[in-house]
């Protein structure tokens, strides 16, 4: 009996056993062994890819070696404040208060739907637009801004000025720029607030505009201090805080114009309230009208205007109303009103005579 032998088939050449793959795999090896491993920041897969692309994208480029040691011994002088969590130590931090999303407003419903604010201009409607937070969202907030500034502040404590690491320094920029974020969120979802508070301290020596500025900066603060675990509602401390910065600054403000009021007085000129018409003694009339006349140059065209009419200066030869100015320059009596008492406050602050000519008295 025969018994077929099946022949060895022919293997085909493998180019990498030849000398030229030899040195491509060589090469190859060579690169990725020169190449430096990147630290990780998260455990978990999913945040830590998500971290290396908000890094990608907001802090692309490495610093410059120049720029290197400046920009540590800066970071090292920062501080980074938090509001601390025995929690945030451990091992399970991470997934709890992360869990695999970096940003994330805590919302499990799936609706990001704004609300609008109907009964407010539109460019203070847009900034209300934001949803209200539920206290579940509230606290998921708090927790990730502030565990995020703790992270930074662990990734600090391992810089060397000395020996800065460019890497070091981006990660604990982007962990700043991601719990920025987190409070931005919190902050946009309490506008409303803020608006309701500085609202009711708005009056002509207040532009509500003013008052808003403050207010926000108030709350960004009052973010930045507020400890979630405390157990009330962020509303119940920001609404404090905020309305408690506004009467500070509307009381500062006061001060100051009865300053500048006490300043005049002793100068000899009698300044009625700009609300008001003008009930000055005759000779101190005359006294405002001379000074006044050499102060003009200082405004602008409309401000220049304005206080002519208004004090019966120059070509005008009886006091204007505000109505009727504000028919001329086709704007609302309250701007007339708005622009008049922002050329009187920069009168005021010209109230040293020692500068004016000695013609002048």
């Amino acid at each position: 009996m025969t018994v077929a032998v099946a022949k060895p088939r022919k293997r085909k050449a493998n180019p990498m056993t030849t000398q030229e793959g030899e040195s491509a795999l060589c090469g190859k090896a060579h690169r990725a062994a020169s190449k430096p491993k990147l630290a990780r920041t998260f455990r978990r897969n999913a945040v830590e890819a998500d971290f290396l692309h908000f890094i990608q994208l907001s802090n692309p480029h490495p610093i410059a070696d120049a720029a290197l040691r400046s920009e540590a011994k800066k970071l090292a002088a920062t501080e980074i404040a938090f509001i601390g969590n025995a929690t945030f130590s451990e091992s399970t931090a991470e997934g709890e208060i992360l869990g695999d999303l970096l940003f994330s407003t805590g919302d499990t419903s799936g609706t990001t739907k704004s609300t609008k604010v109907p009964d407010l201009p539109s460019y203070l409607a847009r900034l209300c637009e934001t949803k209200l937070l539920t206290p579940q969202e509230e606290k998921a907030l708090f927790n990730r801004m502030n565990y995020l500034r703790f992270r930074a502040n662990q990734l600090k404590s391992k810089l060397d000025a000395n020996k800065p690491d460019d890497w070091l320094i981006r990660r604990v920029d982007g962990l700043m720029r991601a719990a920025d974020w987190h409070r931005d969120c919190i902050v946009k979802s309490n506008m409303r607030l803020v608006i309701s508070i500085v609202k009711k301290f708005v009056n002509t020596q207040n532009a509500f505009d003013d008052l808003l500025s403050d207010g926000i900066v108030a709350l960004i603060r009052a973010v930045d201090k507020f400890d979630v675990a405390m157990g009330f509602r962020f509303s119940t401390y920001a609404t404090q805080v905020v309305r408690r910065n506004t009467y500070r600054r509307v009381m500062e403000k006061q001060k100051e114009r009865q300053r500048n009021i006490a300043s005049i007085d002793e100068n000899g000129i009698d300044f009625s309230d700009e609300q008001k018409s003008s009930s000055m003694s005759e000779n101190r009339w005359n006294e405002l009208r001379a000074r006044l006349t050499l102060m003009l140059d200082h405004l602008d065209r409309r401000e220049k205007f304005i206080i002519r009419a208004r004090f019966s200066l120059g070509g005008h030869r009886k006091v204007q109303t505000l109505q009727r100015l504000a028919d001329k320059l086709g704007v609302s009596k309250e701007r007339i009103r708005q622009l008049e008492k922002r050329a009187l406050d920069k009168l005021r602050g010209m109230t040293d005579l020692s500068i004016l000519p000695e013609s002048a008295g």
